[in-house]
Formats: C-alpha cells, structure tokens, sequence
C-alpha cells in the first residue's frame, strides 16, 4: 500500500525534465524576449511594408487588365501571361538580351576583378589608394557614367576609334549598330561595378591566414597550386556571394542601357527592365508590365537558388 502511494506522488520523468528545462531559463528571459520582439517590429513593419505588400500588388496588378487611365481593372486571370510568352516577339527579345547581358556579363566582372584584387593583396603600399581609385567609379551615379562613355563610343571623334585607327583598324558606329550596342553598354557597366567586387574579393583575400600559404611554400607548391588548393577554396563564400550579387544587378540592368541606347537600334539592347518600363509607364499597361515583372522576379529568384545550390553543393567538403 505504501509503494502505491510513493508512484503515484512520484513525478514522472518527463514532468521531471520539463520542470528542469524551466528551471534552466536565465533570469530575466521573458524580458529579453520582450525587448528583441519590440526592436524587430519596426524591420517586421517595414519589411513587410516595402517588400512584401509592394510584391502583392504587382502579382494582383499582374491578372488584371489594368490602365492608369482607366477607372476599371478587370480579371483575366493568366491572359497577361500566356500573351507575354505567345504573342509579344518583344517580350521573348527582352528577355534574350537580359540573359545574354547577365550570363556575359557576370563572368567578364569576376574575370577582370580577381585577378585585380590578388595583385592589391600583395601591395604592401599605396593599397589604400589604389582600392580608393578602383571604387570611385561604383559610388558615381550611372547616369554619369554612361554619359561619359557616350563620347568614347563616338563614330568620328571618340577616343577608342581613334585608338583604333591608329593601330590600323576602321572605326565603328558602336552604339548605332544592332550587332555591338548591347555590347558596348555592357562594357560601361562592368567598368562602373569592378570596383565593388574587388573590394569584396580583398576583404576575403585578406581573412585567409598567412599561415596556409606559407605551409604550402615549404612543402614546394608554385603559385598556380596555392591559387588553386588555397586561396579558391578558401574564398567560396565571397566567390558565391558576387556571383549571386553580380547575377542579380545585371538581370536588372536599366540605367545605362536607357540613357546610351534607350534599347536600340531596332530594340537590339531592349532589356527585361526597359521593356517594362516602356509598357507601364508610356503605354500605360499597368497590368501588363506588372506580369512581366513577376515572369522577371521569377527567373531572378530561380537562378539565384540554382546558382547558391550548384556553387555549395560543388564546394562542399
């Protein structure tokens, strides 16, 4: 009788644990918890505010027959859609050019900048001022640059036929003919961000510790060796971390392609944000450009998650 009675007034072993966890909690916990739900409520505000009530506008926008100059938007469900992959040619060569402009693009960008930030890692002087000098292009406006760049595509007075005259070569109406515009805009661009993926590539050139590459030195590895089994390896988050930045802002190119080209000649560098700019903003087909939005965030968000996938997956150890 008096065993019944100690298991039934004996906790169980879950209670037990459940009690113990309790009891684990820092003083104050409560607290703490108050005070980290009210300072993310702003960023939860405006997260939502900015980011997701904007998005959800457009995907409603995107089904509907909508016109600014229009009191009346009505439902056409998928029609936006099925017209932009089946009936607007214009649509289909926007998005070949965004494609051909980002997958050009992106490796051309890292191509050029990391070889450049390897060579400042190893200054030991003036490095500041060289990183200076690289950056300065990214914090002036696109407008600007392209501006500046105009004039050195000039068929008769700019500089870089001039360069090419000299050496032997006929000039070329670079930004008149449908064949190079796009490229010539692209090159204006990959100038202009150089400069941020250098500075990114030295910040992670400069967290590798010395002490890699010295053992490797001993052990008689050339410098193609310590590129190859150090210093790629080691810098796989800062590689997939411009790949995915890099791929992102060339997918929404606009700027320079608007004041150089404005998508010409015969809409040869006409890209995916242009084209529905020119939809929403000069045709006034609202729902029509918030559909082609979405199409463009869609493919922005499929390569990124293919590109973190393939990249991490490829680097894994």
């Amino acid at each position: 009788m008096g065993t019944s009675v100690e298991l039934t007034t004996r906790p169980s072993a879950a209670a037990g644990f459940g009690r113990l966890r309790r009891r684990r909690r820092p003083p104050g916990h409560a607290a703490q918890m108050r005070f980290v739900a009210l300072s993310l409520t702003p960023i939860l505000i405006f997260f939502f505010v900015f980011l997701l009530l904007p998005i959800g506008i457009v995907a409603w926008l995107s089904f509907h027959r909508y016109n600014q100059l229009a009191p009346v938007s009505p439902w056409i469900g998928l029609r936006n859609y099925t017209f932009a992959f089946q009936r607007d040619p214009f649509f289909r060569n926007a998005l070949e050019n965004t494609l051909k402009y980002a997958l050009v693009a992106v490796p051309v960008n890292v191509v050029i900048s990391l070889p450049i930030a390897l060579a400042l890692n190893q200054l030991r002087w003036l490095r500041a001022l060289f990183r200076t000098a690289f950056f300065l292009p990214v914090i002036a406006s696109a407008v600007a640059v392209s501006l500046l760049w105009i004039p050195i595509y000039d068929p008769q007075y700019g500089w870089l036929n001039g360069l090419l005259g000299w050496l032997g070569f006929s000039g070329h109406a670079w930004l008149a003919d449908p064949n190079t515009a796009l490229w010539a805009v692209l090159a204006a661009a990959v100038w202009q961000d150089l400069g941020y993926n250098i500075i990114v590539f030295l910040a992670g050139l400069q967290g590798i510790p010395d002490d890699f590459y010295d053992a490797a030195k001993v052990d008689g590895a050339g410098a193609w060796h310590r590129f190859k089994d150090i210093t790629i390896p080691l810098l796989q988050r800062t590689m997939l971390f411009v790949l995915v930045l890099t791929m992102i802002s060339y997918m929404q190119e606009f700027t320079h392609i608007q004041v150089m080209t404005a998508g010409g000649p015969v809409h040869s560098s006409e890209t995916m944000v242009l084209y529905i700019y020119l939809k929403g903003f000069q045709d006034f087909s609202m729902g029509y450009a918030s559909a082609m939005s979405m199409v463009l965030m869609g493919i922005v968000l499929f390569i990124t998650m293919a590109q973190m996938w393939l990249l991490r997956s490829r680097w894994e150890y």
